[in-house]
Parts: C-alpha cells; sequence; structure tokens
C-alpha cells in the first residue's frame, strides 16, 4: 500500500538530490531508506529513478507518484499545522540571534519559507552584532540562537555539519598545499569575526592544541573578512558554503584543514519553553530542508 512515508520518501530524494542527503534528511539509514524504494518498485514492479545519475533523474512511474505527492504533502502538512495551531494555540514570535554570521546567506530564504507556513508567527533576526548570543536566551532578549550547542540549559535541536576551509590569497605561500598541517599556520594573521576564541573552531581545535604562535585580527562581515584575506593581511577560516562564489571566481584560494578536514555542527538552541511549539519545530524541519537542498558539502544531523 502507498502510504505518506513513501511520498515524503520521493519528495525527499528529489529536493536533495541523492540516497545519502535524503536518508539524513528522513532520519533513516541509507539502509533503510534503500529498502523502502526496493519495497515501492517491487510494488509497481518498475524502477522509480535512474540509478547512478546525478542529480536523480525521475522514472516515468517515480515522476508520477512525485506529481502525487507535490498535490498531497503541502495539504497534509497544512492540516498538521493547523491542528498544532487550534490543539497548541501555537501563535506569537521567534527572534532568532546568530552565532553563525555566515549563516545570514541562507537563512533569510528559510525566513521567507517560515512565513508563508506561519503567517501569524512574527519572525524576525535580532539585530547587531552579538559575540555571546547564548545571553540573548538567557535575557529573553533573543528566542531562538543558531551556533553551536549551549548545554543543558536550553533545547538543543541538530541542523547539519559542514566543513570549515581555510582561505588565503592567490599566490599565498600555502597555496601549493593540498592541505594543510598545524604547523603550516606558524606566524600567520588569522582573521576572524570578534567572538572569543574558544568559539573559533581552527584556535580551539587546531592552533591551541599544538602550540601554534599566530596573530589574530578581526572584521564583523564576512565579505570584509575575505576583502582583507584577498589582500593579504591574513588567512581566515570559514564554511565552505560562504567561499564557494568567492573561489569559484578566484577572489581567493581555499584549502582544508589536516587529512579528514575541519567539520563543525549546527545547532538550534531555544530555551526549553519553546522546545515543544509546533511552530519552532517546523522553524527547524525548514532549515534543514532548504539547506540540504541548497548548501553542498553539509551532512545532516540525526
Amino acid at each position: 500500500m502507498l502510504e505518506i512515508r513513501h511520498l515524503r520518501t520521493l519528495s525527499a530524494l528529489r529536493s536533495s538530490g541523492s540516497l545519502v542527503r535524503a536518508a539524513q534528511l528522513l532520519n533513516l539509514t541509507q539502509s533503510a531508506l534503500s529498502h523502502q524504494i526496493r519495497l515501492l518498485e517491487d510494488r509497481y514492479q518498475a524502477p522509480l529513478f535512474e540509478r547512478k545519475s546525478m542529480p536523480i533523474a525521475f522514472t516515468a512511474t517515480g515522476s508520477r507518484l512525485l506529481a502525487l505527492a507535490d498535490k498531497l504533502l503541502p495539504e497534509i502538512e497544512l492540516a498538521e499545522r493547523d491542528v498544532a495551531r487550534l490543539s497548541q494555540g501555537d501563535t506569537g514570535q521567534l527572534r532568532v540571534a546568530l552565532e553563525c554570521h555566515t549563516c545570514f546567506d541562507w537563512l533569510m530564504p528559510v525566513m521567507d519559507a517560515f512565513r508563508q507556513r506561519w503567517p501569524e508567527v512574527e519572525i524576525d533576526l535580532v539585530s547587531g552584532f552579538h559575540s555571546e548570543p547564548a545571553e540573548l536566551l538567557r535575557s529573553g532578549e533573543a528566542d531562538l540562537v543558531i551556533g553551536s550547542p549551549y548545554g543543558p540549559d536550553f533545547t538543543q535541536f541538530p541542523l547539519f555539519r559542514f566543513e570549515i576551509l581555510v582561505v588565503m590569497a592567490q599566490k599565498h605561500r600555502l597555496q601549493a598545499q593540498r592541505r594543510l598541517a598545524p604547523s603550516d599556520f606558524t606566524g600567520e594573521t588569522l582573521i576572524t569575526y570578534p567572538v572569543p576564541e574558544e568559539r573559533i573552531d581552527l584556535i580551539r581545535e587546531v592552533l591551541r592544541p599544538h602550540g601554534i604562535a599566530f596573530e589574530r585580527r578581526t572584521a564583523e562581515l564576512t565579505v570584509a573578512i575575505l576583502q582583507l584575506v584577498a589582500s593579504r593581511r591574513g588567512i581566515a577560516a570559514l564554511p565552505n558554503w560562504a567561499i564557494k562564489n568567492y573561489v569559484e571566481y578566484d577572489y581567493v584560494v581555499a584549502r582544508p584543514v589536516g587529512e579528514h578536514g575541519l567539520w563543525s555542527d549546527l545547532f538550534v538552541s531555544v530555551p526549553p519553553a519553546l522546545a515543544d511549539k509546533a511552530y519552532v519545530r517546523d522553524f527547524v524541519s525548514v532549515i534543514r530542508e532548504q539547506c540540504a537542498a541548497s548548501l553542498d558539502g553539509i551532512k545532516l544531523l540525526s
């Protein structure tokens, strides 16, 4: 029997573009997702998509089921939100603060999509640069923070893992390195956001443990950091999605750190009183869905 979860699986396959990312989006193992697809294909005696196609190319059978998903899933999701509104009275405001300052680029489309789904919830960004966003949660000035987890005082919702790359000017002395080792940073000037050093992954995970001496310079805006890098004032460590266009246009050069790369995990943190609000959980879902579809190289967290 065709079930709602099957339609959600096909929709996730299309939006994420691969079995691996669709499984992450649906919080399934890849083997469980593959098994579900095989059962559907056995039922209809036809493949749902072309194997080894990137992005996924659906067959006529898969496309017909996708058309059904496009028709039914929005209605089901709307009904679920309406039920949540009736049972929980989910109206209010959602003031969002960013620890992850490079998240702004992908956050705006997420907020637009959320407003369409929850027009009665007032969502807005907490303005200004905040070196300690968790304090905004404690003081009640923010309802939600996107960044690293803040411990037992708050409820954490996992988003995704991303790679941090080191960016440098064209013809920098480290450009010849395929991957950067801790010793490569000796004597370099690291350009960062003006946040405590313990919140900077490269410093916390690489430089400090190896006793590497470095200089530090700060800037509040990503574009300002990249301008300083391009003008040879130093190097920076930024998420892969934040620098993609700058690297593609040869404005800067990017290199991974270490044999396995330097990775960081992104979370949504909220006060416990908001954790069960349907609109908060749906906001997290919108982030995961849209980022899985639009950001290269991320790994959804379960």
